[in-house]
């Protein structure tokens, strides 16, 4: 008996994000429920012990942290996004443990609220994203030919720099060519191209607006060039 499932989803999640690039990859039919994690009903913090998203509701149980549902996913569903060899299984799960390491310090350098907190967030970014492009493979994906589970942790990682480059002078990608063909590679892939609504920049922009940090005080006007 197949048992139905359900992502309970945030619009600017990137957990929630790599849920959905694995649930295309693996051809999962599913539903979509968006919660506002501003005012949480309490049917979704009964099934969400933390009050976060991504949930993924599988009949009658509620798995919730994105790493854990992305560990069940590949254990039930088909085309497996992980290595065979269990040492290489191991070394993916550690880089997408830095995936979300990289997501903090994304949350650093929008949160901070003087110039020179956001100065050493960015120095760290780069400082994650050289690591990056000294121990991933040449191409294509992050370990070769084969489009794995740390693919689709830094997918939603490098959307945020559709709306960060319009900040003038922010280029935290600069003398690294591989990270950079990653990050155009990834936007065009369908999977994670899709795993957005077609707003999810403005609504990004909008939020980065609510933060009022450094950031958004060097962005340019929506519209300008």
């Amino acid at each position: 008996m197949t048992r139905s499932i359900t992502l309970i989803s945030h619009a600017l999640c990137p957990y929630v994000q790599r849920i959905t690039i694995a649930l295309t990859e693996k051809g999962v039919a599913h539903e979509l429920r968006v919660v506002d994690l501003g005012n949480k009903p309490q049917w979704f913090l009964e099934i969400s012990p933390l009050g976060r998203t991504p949930v993924l509701t599988v009949g009658g149980a509620a798995l919730f942290e994105s790493s854990a549902i992305l560990e069940y996913l590949e254990e039930t569903q088909p085309n497996p996004l992980h290595p065979v060899d269990p040492v290489e299984r191991a070394r993916h799960r550690a880089w997408l443990g830095f995936a979300s390491e990289v997501l903090e310090t994304i949350a650093d350098v929008y949160s901070a609220r003087d110039v020179a907190s956001f100065e050493t967030s960015i120095a760290a970014l780069r400082r994650r994203f050289r690591l990056i492009e000294d121990h991933m493979s040449a191409e294509p994906w992050f370990s070769g030919v084969n489009f794995s589970l740390v693919d689709v942790a830094f997918g939603p990682v490098f959307r945020y720099f559709d709306v960060f480059s319009e900040i003038d002078g922010f280029d935290v990608f600069e003398g690294l060519p591989k990270v950079q063909a990653w990050r155009l590679l990834l936007a065009a892939r369908p999977s994670v191209r899709d795993a957005v609504g077609k707003d999810f920049n403005a609504q990004l922009r909008a939020f980065l607006i609510r933060r009022d940090g450094v950031l958004v005080a060097r962005m340019r006007p929506f519209g300008t060039a």
